[in-house]
């Protein structure tokens, strides 16, 4: 493979969605492509805070359009943008592919992930928003319904540039709200290509814009507007935090999806290959850019040599490379910032006693050298006092760490301030309820991979790991709706 030149010719310019138009800039900023940084792959706009301001004018117009456009409506646009997503699979995926790394296979399955949450939110559209109740009062009819919160901020990450605004935007928009969508900076032409689906697919002007710009400049001006009613964030804990108590001082509903340091089980009685082939998908998929994805490995002592065996057989065959290139089996990090943190954590663990059994560095090919790439990583030796046992580290390493029993696999597992998911591969059924019941994490899977759950699935965290409010299912509809009660007395 020979190196990938830098683009000599500029890249055309993508308009940004808002206020319910398409508009340009003064000033424009690069995406650049993570397999060589030395390519942008697009320019987006740099909005200042009196664009944005302008956005939550917009927002706040649309929001009352929306929030009275009947949801026999509000579904057959969300079904529309679906479908149009579908026939533009393959322009998308390939932005996916082009701004944030993954695989072409990867990328066409987040294209479609997304819009199946579409489609399904589309469903729910349709569906009751509350309920009669009984009252004690003679002819009375009381009961409650469910109401659009207004205008919703969605801030969304890189790892996931079009999967994770398609999850918040459907149920958002399926419940009548406005929303202000902000994507990361790394990848923002993915969440472009989401919302021009949905224009095109026949949403009111101000129901949704796409703030691209440098955070730094933009924030107060995109989280203080007093009309905002909710913001939901998907990223790092540090950021997340800071939202909330900046949130909580106005009581603007605040929902979290964050951090994971996620375990996978393997007991003595499992089918030690298949549960070597979940762990690696769930580990290495995206890169380990997933929060869901398999970062800590327990194995019961009996079989752990031998698991380690099939383990380092199967992350050796992993091949390196652009995710462009059908051959890939994982592709490069986000970028060279990142790229760069994997690696400082993969040396302080080793700094801290633990043993690369496998990868550890960027890899020596000089076809790689302008991309952001980390070659997959196995760690031993690891003690529950290190910082890479503790803290998410978002890339393709694994920590792989001999266990007694289930007991002390269950500890170690909740062993953790995070609380996203963990697996457990084994043929006992009674492990299996036990696992599911004293796991202390929002997802828990018997004998598959800790990543990959459907949009129908309620979808989120204990602890460190998020808000108490679900994404997904009907759940995420919680979140963005409010409750009224009514009582309606109709005698004399």
């Amino acid at each position: 493979m020979q190196p990938i030149p830098a683009q000599p010719i500029p890249v055309q310019p993508m308009e940004t969605l808002a206020g319910g138009r398409w508009v340009g800039a003064g000033e424009w900023l690069e995406v650049l492509d993570p397999a060589d940084v030395r390519t942008a792959v697009a320019r987006v706009p740099a909005l200042t805070a009196e664009d944005v301001r302008g956005v939550h004018d917009a927002a706040a117009e649309g929001a009352a359009v929306w929030r009275k456009t009947s949801p026999f409506t509000r579904a057959r646009i969300l079904t529309a943008a679906a479908a149009l997503l579908r026939e533009r699979s393959e322009q998308v995926a390939a932005a996916v592919v082009a701004e944030n790394g993954k695989t072409r296979a990867e990328a066409r399955g987040e294209t479609e992930k997304a819009a199946d949450f579409l489609e399904y939110y589309a469903g729910v559209a349709r569906e009751g928003y509350g309920a009669l109740l009984h009252d004690a009062r003679a002819q009375t009819r009381t009961g409650y319904q469910r109401e659009p919160l207004g205008v919703v901020v969605a801030i969304t990450p890189w790892n996931d540039p079009l999967l994770t605004p398609a999850r918040k935007l459907a149920p958002a928009l399926a419940a009548g709200n406005a929303v202000v969508l902000k994507p990361a900076g790394e990848t923002p032409t993915s969440a472009l290509h989401l919302a021009r689906a949905l224009d095109d697919a026949g949403l009111p002007a101000g129901v949704l814009s796409v703030v691209t710009g440098r955070t730094g400049e933009i924030s107060d001006a995109l989280l203080d507007d007093p009309r905002v009613a909710a913001v939901t964030f998907t990223g790092g804990n540090e950021v997340g935090e800071r939202l909330r108590l900046r949130l909580a001082a106005r009581s603007v509903r605040f929902q979290g999806e964050m951090g994971g340091k996620n375990a996978s089980v393997v007991l003595a009685d499992a089918d030690l290959d298949a549960a070597a082939d979940a762990i690696v998908a769930a580990s290495f998929g995206q890169a380990g850019q997933r929060c869901t994805a398999t970062s800590r490995v327990l194995v019961e002592r009996a079989v752990h040599d031998r698991f380690a065996g099939i383990l380092r057989e199967r992350v050796a065959a992993l091949r390196l490379g652009p995710g462009a290139d059908p051959g890939t089996g994982v592709g490069p990090l986000v970028s060279e910032r990142h790229r760069d943190g994997v690696l400082d954590a993969v040396a302080r663990a080793v700094k801290q006693g633990a043993r690369v059994e496998l990868g550890g560095a960027a890899p020596a090919d000089a076809a790689l050298a302008g991309g952001c790439y980390v070659s997959p990583t196995i760690l031993t030796g690891v003690t529950p006092d290190m910082d890479v046992w503790r803290e998410e580290v978002f890339g393709p390493v694994v920590v792989l760490r001999p266990v007694e029993d289930l007991d002390q696999a269950i500890a170690e597992v909740n062993d953790s301030d995070f609380g996203l998911a963990a697996a457990v591969f084994t043929t006992g059924l009674a492990a299996a309820h036990r696992f599911v019941d004293e796991a202390d994490c929002g997802q828990v899977a018997v004998n598959t991979t800790t990543s990959g759950w459907d949009v129908h699935l309620p979808f989120g965290g204990f602890r460190d790991s998020g808000s108490p409010f679900k994404e997904q299912g009907d759940e995420a509809l919680r979140f963005y709706t409010r409750v009224k009660t009514f009582a309606i007395h109709f005698g004399a």
